[in-house]
Formats: C-alpha cells, structure tokens, sequence
C-alpha cells in the first residue's frame, strides 16, 4: 500500500497480524490487534488500511503512535508491506494461518517442528524436502511447493499494483485473470481491466491508467469512458441511453469537453464499438446509443417472439377448436374450484395463443390460473416446461402446480461463457413453457429464453407488473404488456379468501397509493422507530427474537430482511453485521474465514453476487442464496448449501463472489417468497423509498410482513410512484411499424 503524499516520515512497526476486529472493505479502514516481538502475550491496537493483510501474517507497518480518548495507545498505519517470519513461532503461525493451500496449523506444526527456523528457505529451494516430514507425501508436497510459488508472483504483482493504488482485493482479481502478464497489462491497456475483470469499473481502471501515465484526454480514455457510461446505465435498468444523455453524463463523468466526448462517440459507432440508431420516443424519434449485446438481444428477442407468435405450426392445435365448457366443467371437478370469467380468459388465451401474458396482483388467482392450464395441458398429454428466474420460484411453482419446474438458466443449460445448448438449432421439446416471475427477465435471459422455443411451441408469461422490474437491462414483461400485437390477460378480482390477509390487502392498497391497515391485523405489523441506529436494533430483535417466540419461525430459514438501501445503519450491509452476531456468532473451535470485510461462518446465510457459469453442475447465478456448510482451511476451501439443494465449494480466492444475506436489497429478493418478511424503512433512504419497492417488498411475505421505522418514511414510499420507464425499445420492435420520420 503507499502512504499518502501529504504524510511526513512515519516510524516502522515490525509485527504479526494475530486478529482483525474491523474492516470496511469499500475504503480497507481495518482495527486489527498484532503482537511484536516487544509487546510479548499483549497484544497492541493497529488502526489503518490493512485490507488484503491476512491473520498469521508478518507485517512491517509505517505510522505513528496515536492515543485515542476511548481506547487508548495505538498504531496509525499509513502503509504496510508483509515480509516472511523469521522466528520458529512466527514461522508455525505464518504457515498454519491458511495462506498456503495443504497447510493448515497441525501440519504447520509438524513441518516447523522438523525443520526450525529453515522452514521457509525449504520450502522456496528444496520443498522435494518436505517428504521427510511424517504425513507429507509426493502429491502434497508438490501442491505446496506450487500453492508458494503463486503466493510468490502474487506478492511481486501486488507490490507493483499496490504502487499504482490498487487495493489487494483488486490485485488478486487482476492476478487470476492475467496471471504473471498482470503488470504488462496494467501498464499498456489499463482499461481493458474494466472489460475482462468481475468487480472493476471504468473509476478503477481510470485511477490506474492516471498512475500509468495514460493522458486525461486520451481518445482511448473517452472511448472507455462512453463504454461505461452505457454500462453504468444498463446496470440501471436501461437498455440504450439517448445520445445528448450519454454525452452530457459522460462529459460528467470524464470531465473534458463535450465536443471531444461526441467525436469519440462518432468514431466509436464508426468502429462498431457501439450502435447508434434512431428508436421511436412518441411522435418522434431519438438517436438511441446502445451496447451491442443489448442492441442485439433486442432485436432478436423481439424478432424470436413475432416468429413464434406468427407461425403457422401449432403444437397445442387440439385447443382451437375444444368444447371450453366442458373442458372447464371436467377442470372444475378435479380441482373443486371455478375458474372467475378472468381466469377463464386466461386459461383459453395461453392454449389457443402462442404468445401470451398474465398478469395480476397477489390474491388475484395466477397460481390457480397457471395450474388450471398446466392441468388442462396435460390430460391431453402435452410436453408442459415450467421455468421461473429463480430457484426458489421454481421450487414454489412445482408446489403450486404439482409439475417439476426448474430456474430458466438450468432449463437452457447456460454453458462457461453464457452460451445455452438449447437454442435456436436446438430448441426445447415442449408444447408449452410457462415463465413464472416474468418480472424478473431481464433483456439478455428473455432473449435466450425464446431462442430455444421452438416454432409451434406456445410460450406464456406469468408475472406481477407492478412489482420492480428486473435487476438486469430491460422491462421485458412491462414492454409485452405495451405491445399492441401480444394477447394478455390481467387478473384484478381479489379472492375472498385473501382479502382475510392483511398482508394481500395491504400489498393492494399500498399499490394503489393507500396507507396499509395497521390496526387488527394479525399478520402485518409496524414497529415505529425513527433514527437509523434504533431501527436496526429492532430490526435485529424482531428478527431474532420476537418473530420466532411469538410464531415459531426459524430466523434463518424463515425471516427474511428487506431493506431498500445497502448503505447506512439501517442498511442491509450493516443489518447482516448486526444480524450475523445474533444468529452465527463467532465459536471457539469453529473455523471461520475472512475475506476484505467479511467473515464466512458455517451456518451462515449468504448469496451469490454474479453469474458464474464455471461453478457447480450448470453454473451458480447471480441472487441464489444458500448456507454455509463446510469451511477447510487446509483445502482454502468453503462450501455452500444452495437453495437448489446443491454444494457448491468456492475457493477463498473466490469469496467476492459472496456475500451474506440476512439482510438483502428488495431488488435481490424478486422471485423468492419467505414465511416472514421484516422491512427497515429510514428516512436516511429517502431517495429509494417508492411504491413499487415497498409493495414489491410486501409481496414476498406469505404468512408476515413487519416494517419497522419511521412513519413519515412509510408515508414517502407509499406517495412516491417511483422512477419512470426504463430506456428499452423493444415494444417498438414488436409492434412492427415503420419508425416515425
């Protein structure tokens, strides 16, 4: 790490890393306690960025000695570098910490107790050696001798990136993907880290590329500078931006002239970097700038849905012509139940329809609906897939419809590299797919999922419009509702038996802008709180305590925390701190793992933060949520429980791709439904707080929704509508007219 400019000369610090107490893994502000050769068993307070330091280490520290009013003497750190141990116990602690795979603290042992103060010397000249010790053989000790070299290179790369501001965390990503051209890399094409590494963006590559020499106004930085302005916006929600948009936040973001920012921009759709092109805005049209994967996914997908909708093949073809009365009336007596004339509609249109839509609110009768046609489907014995963005949708609609379902990516077969092996030559063999949480299809799944249909094959949307549209690019079911040409139904009865749940009746009233019903409900509650400290103490004591004392819930398994903003107290970063130390505790004996902020514990329940296509049996995706299972330090390995009831191991290199989910973003919640959910409502989250989050929120609870916070903060949410369409042209598309001139 360097120290800052602005320090004077500090005094060195030679010491063990014995415990991390803190660490803020956005600025790598650590609180670690150390020993020193000194200070003997006491072991002294550093203060500083240590972030990417490892426990067992040894650390020569620059600062200066403070005294805090609270806590007392301690160490300032403004840089540090890790040099090897020189002592038999610092060796052993060294070894036995997990940094090198094959290692853990009883073969540490056992290797520094054969060899003493050589240990290290043995292992980077002659680790063949390392047989002699009991236990070790052929195959193990080379693992080590190439687990040291690794550490090797990763330290001298890190001492170059580390020189250019990189963080730790940051050097290890590059490492992995570069390996030992890392340096060569960073130094020419700085900004290709923002392309090719998982967790940099264009301000971390800019920030090297600045330390590398590369111009402020360099064509290549403003060209890279675009790219992700349009990708900053895609993780918006939009699937272009309008050109003077893109130029204006870009001239923001990259601060030079507007008039080099629109050559770049000309020179860039020259290139094909880009695509420019005009898309209808009302009666007019705008110069729509898009990246070209969503570009063409947008055209394909529209292209793939008017194909299937116009073809002449049908594989449902029994139903053009059926006796609907008495398919209903056969219905109605293996389900006991009416269809309402809604559902009916419904059931008819996904049958005779090759593309349809359905929609409603909750207590609305979509499940009842979708296992009507699914029922209907079969008794005249066709191939029916059912498919929902999640795991745990999918687990929901096989209970709800008594046919297996399975999450969109394992039902496309997503290969390393996001490629599908079902697609357009080779497409499903189904009569008809049912999407479940329709919401949730993003611009790029969407248009692999209707790829693989084949022509003939009868696709239905299911999905709640009202709720937050999907993480990823697009509005795909909101657009399919706003194109003229694709048949849809929307449910809007309430049933009588959900209008008993107040949390039906209040998702409803929230979504019509009415303040929810607070008195006499038996399973909708409002704890009020107003400051962000207040609420997340609550929020942890509901989770914990009241709920399951008061309902029996499991507060893992069974609660869910919904907070619509990561940061602040009441935030969900700080609410799975807080939420950890009551539920998983930290337990003598127990291995635990630490990665930048973080630390892993068995039981711990946590989610996966983006695709990966290379982990377990068909990929891990982005939002799965599972438990913790098994941590082995000797292996440098953690295992997860995954919500689709599958281990999957994660070397501790690999621990970004984590994070806790005690607490989750309503965002990442879309598509799950829990036995209780808690909402943290602050006012500190003014900016997040709209309808469409709030009732997205109470729409994941099946049995409880407790919101705790303030009032005024419930009262913004409700009267705020929320923010305005996305920028996606696919309904355009889709309806299949010239373009306005």
């Amino acid at each position: 790490m360097k120290a800052g400019a602005d320090h004077p000369p500090g005094v060195a610090l030679d010491a063990v890393l014995e415990r991390i107490t803190y660490a803020n893994e956005e600025t790598g502000y650590t609180i670690a306690r150390v020993a020193t050769e000194r200070s003997g068993s006491e072991l002294l307070t550093v203060v500083g960025p240590l972030l990417g330091a490892q426990v067992g280490e040894s650390l020569r520290l620059t600062g200066r000695w403070t005294s805090h009013p609270r806590y007392g003497r301690q160490f300032e750190v403004w840089s540090y570098t890790t040099v090897l141990p020189a002592t038999v116990q610092g060796i052993r602690r060294y070894l036995g910490s997990g940094l090198i795979k094959g290692i853990g603290p009883k073969m540490a042992e056992r290797i520094v107790d054969h060899f003493g103060t050589d240990t290290l010397d043995v292992i980077e000249q002659t680790p063949e050696r390392l047989v002699e010790v009991p236990g070790l053989g052929p195959k193990r000790t080379k693992m080590i001798a190439a687990a040291w070299d690794e550490q090797k290179i990763i330290k001298e790369v890190m001492i170059f990136l580390q020189g250019v501001g990189v963080s730790t965390s940051i050097a290890v990503r590059i490492f992995k993907q570069y390996g030992e051209t890392s340096v060569t890399v960073v130094r020419t094409t700085p900004y290709k880290l923002a392309d090719d590494v998982w967790g940099i963006g264009f301000k971390t590559a800019d920030t090297i590329a600045q330390a590398v020499g590369i111009p402020h106004d360099s064509p290549e930085r403003v060209k890279a500078g675009l790219r992700y302005t349009l990708s900053q916006a895609a993780d918006d929600g939009h699937c272009y931006l309008p050109a003077p948009n893109l130029v204006a936040d870009a001239v923001k973001i990259l601060d030079v002239p507007a008039d080099l920012v629109t050559t770049c921009l000309d020179e860039l759709v020259a290139d094909e970097g880009v695509i420019r092109e005009a898309v209808p805005a009302g009666d007019n049209t705008v110069p729509a700038v898009y990246l070209l994967p969503f570009h063409r996914a947008e055209v394909s997908l529209a292209t793939g849905l008017l194909t299937l909708l116009r073809s002449g093949h049908d594989r449902l073809k029994t139903f053009t012509d059926v006796d609907w009365e008495r398919a209903e009336s056969w219905l109605r007596q293996r389900t006991g139940a009416d269809l309402a004339p809604e559902q009916r509609q419904a059931v008819r249109l996904a049958l005779t329809e090759k593309v349809a839509v359905l929609t409603g609110g909750p207590g609305c009768g979509k499940s009842f609906t979708v296992r009507s046609i699914v029922t209907l489907a079969r008794a005249k014995r066709a191939r029916v897939i059912l498919a929902a963005p999640t795991g745990r949708a999918a687990k929901r609609l096989a209970e709800l419809t008594g046919h297996d379902a399975t999450t969109v990516h394992r039902l496309l077969q997503l290969r390393p590299g996001g490629e599908a092996t079902f697609d357009r030559d080779n497409p499903l063999d189904a009569d008809l797919v049912v999407v479940d949480e329709a919401s949730m299809l993003d611009l790029l799944l969407a248009n692999k999922l209707v790829k693989a249909v084949a022509p003939g094959t009868h696709l239905l949307f299911v999905g709640d419009v009202d709720q937050l549209p999907s993480v990823g690019a697009g509005e795909v079911l909101k657009d399919l509702l706003a194109a003229d040409d694709i048949p849809r139904v929307r449910l809007t009865q309430i049933f009588r038996q959900a209008q008993e749940s107040g949390v039906v009746v209040n998702a409803h009233r929230v979504n019509t802008g009415r303040h929810p019903v607070l008195e006499g409900m038996k399973d909708f509650f409002l704890f009020p709180c107003e400051e962000p400290d207040d609420i997340a103490r609550m929020t942890v004591d509901v989770v914990a305590r009241r709920i399951p004392r008061k309902f029996g819930l499991d507060a893992r398994r069974d609660i869910q925390v919904l907070a619509p903003m990561h940061r602040g107290a009441a935030g969900a970063a700080a609410l799975n701190t807080a939420l950890q130390e009551a539920l998983t505790p930290a337990r003598d004996g127990m291995p635990e793992r630490r990665y930048g902020g973080r630390v892993f514990r068995i039981g711990d329940k946590v989610t996966q933060l983006r695709n990966n296509y290379d982990k377990g049996a068909a990929g891990v995706f982005n939002g799965t949520v599972g438990i913790v299972a098994d941590i082995r330090p000797d292996e440098h390995k953690l295992t997860v429980l995954t919500d689709e009831d599958e281990n999957v191991d994660y070397a501790f290199d690999e621990l970004d791709e984590l994070a806790h989910a005690y607490a989750v973003s309503i965002h990442r919640s879309q598509g799950s439904e829990y036995p209780a959910v808690v909402i943290p409502l602050a006012t500190s989250a003014w900016m997040m707080l709209q309808r469409n989050l709030l009732y997205t929120a109470i729409t994941r609870a099946k049995r409880l929704v407790v919101i705790v916070g303030s009032r005024r903060a419930l009262a913004q949410a409700i009267r705020t509508k929320g923010a305005g369409r996305r920028h996606t042209g696919l309904t355009h598309r889709l309806d299949d007219r010239p373009a306005p001139r």
